[in-house]
């Protein structure tokens, strides 16, 4: 396999380099968005059909192994990302039908706002109700997302200086078990935090994101800038317990959307506080990712499956699926937030990188047509090879972030 080698210009003189586009390139550009929209805006329409009318029961998440149609209710972790894909048509169509649609989408969803089971909500309501705030706000948006954060928040503990991610659970080998499980997953829910302390004016919420991200920062990261799946901490003491995976390859590894979601969660949070220590989190974390890609930029499910020194004791998948199977839900993350990262930094590898990763994902590889693969948009995508569980499938986040990444492209500051 052909491995992607990143090179990187310094950003002393990245900085002072002007993004320029010829007018041939924006025409190019120019297409390329018009046909992504217009085939992920027919192509939801018919997932629409579908599925009908929002029951709080089904929410599109993905395929079973027979080929047909997964869909959960509310309280699933995935439930907010079909209304936030509508959201993100709306933005790139302008069309008031995706706007209808959306907001009906959105609003189910409200019973969630006191929700507390997991640390999902702001999967569940950010990229729901955040974005529709964003595009049509209306003034009991900021109130539900008010409620949401405080009920995120009331899974924070001072001991642990960061919010519990899932309830007990043992761990991925069934021998281990986990009181305070942290996922790196969870930097992805902070966002909805900061928002809550810029309306709201309690600085608390924006306290509780600062501390999570520290406490991640010091016990996810290894001295590579990969990342640990899982960190399990002492309830009484706060101590790391456990450095582990739930979903990846063997503790020792790197999960590649585990890897995504942390850049993607310390760009955000480089965003919203102007931290160095995060905007340096964010590029070692990405040139780790970089450096390990295939040529066409979509990654293994895990960077590290089948190589010598990460084995997975007594589990029969390390055989199963040591071949290369990719995940372009982790593509798709990391592609929307180089498009920050580098807008950030001013660093125009970044940007090309991510839309190189962008073409790639719109290719016939990973692009489902329409009328197909359950009327999701990509292809290719893994839940969770351990558990045996959604591989080698479309998911709901692989689109929606997908459909990010498309905003954020046709968005770019020259």
């Amino acid at each position: 396999m052909k491995i992607f080698k990143n090179k990187l210009l310094p950003l002393s003189i990245v900085g002072i380099m002007a993004f320029s586009c010829t007018p041939k390139a924006e025409k190019v550009k120019a297409e390329f968005i018009d046909q992504n929209v217009a085939f992920a805006s027919a192509q939801t329409l018919k997932m629409l059909e579908s599925v009908g009318e929002p029951t709080g029961k089904n929410y599109p998440r993905t395929l079973d192994p027979e080929g047909k149609l997964v869909v959960t209710n509310m309280y699933d972790w995935t439930p907010g990302f079909f209304p936030g894909s509508l959201w993100y048509l709306y933005e790139l169509t302008g069309d008031s039908t995706w706007r209808n649609q959306a907001a009906k989408w959105t609003e189910s969803l409200e019973p969630l706002k006191t929700f507390t089971g997991h640390h999902d909500l702001g999967f569940m309501m950010y990229c729901s109700y955040g974005n529709a705030e964003r595009l049509a706000p209306k003034p009991e948006y900021k109130d539900i997302l008010i409620q949401s954060a405080q009920s995120l928040s009331s899974r924070y503990s001072d001991v642990t200086k960061c919010i519990k991610s899932w309830n007990y659970r043992k761990g991925w080998n069934d021998t281990t078990e986990w009181f305070y499980p942290v996922i790196i997953d969870n930097m992805m829910n902070l966002e909805m935090l900061f928002y809550a302390s810029k309306v709201s004016g309690d600085k608390r919420y924006y306290d509780i994101a600062v501390s999570h991200a520290n406490t991640t920062l010091k016990n996810h990261f290894r001295d590579d800038f990969s990342t640990y799946h899982v960190v399990d901490y002492d309830t009484i003491t706060g101590v790391v317990k456990d450095q582990a995976t739930c979903q990846g390859y063997s503790d020792n590894s790197t999960w590649s959307r585990g890897q995504a979601w942390a850049i993607y969660g310390y760009t955000m949070m480089y965003r919203e506080t102007k931290d160095s220590s995060y905007l340096n989190a964010a590029i070692k974390a990405t040139d780790f990712y970089l450096k390990n890609l295939p040529e066409d930029l979509v990654p293994l499910w895990d960077f590290n499956v089948g190589q010598e020194g990460f084995t997975p004791e007594g589990k029969s998948y390390a055989v199963e699926f040591k071949e290369k199977l990719r995940d372009a839900s982790a593509a798709a993350v990391v592609c929307s937030g180089l498009f920050e990262l580098g807008q950030l930094t001013n660093n125009k590898a970044y940007i090309d990188s991510a839309t190189k990763m962008l073409k790639s994902l719109a290719s016939p590889n990973y692009r489902a047509t329409l009328g197909n693969n359950g009327n999701f948009i990509l292809m290719h995508s893994v839940g969770s090879i351990p558990h045996k569980n959604e591989i080698d499938v479309p998911l709901t986040y692989a689109d929606y972030y997908f459909l990010e990444a498309l905003v954020r492209y046709k968005n770019l500051k020259q």
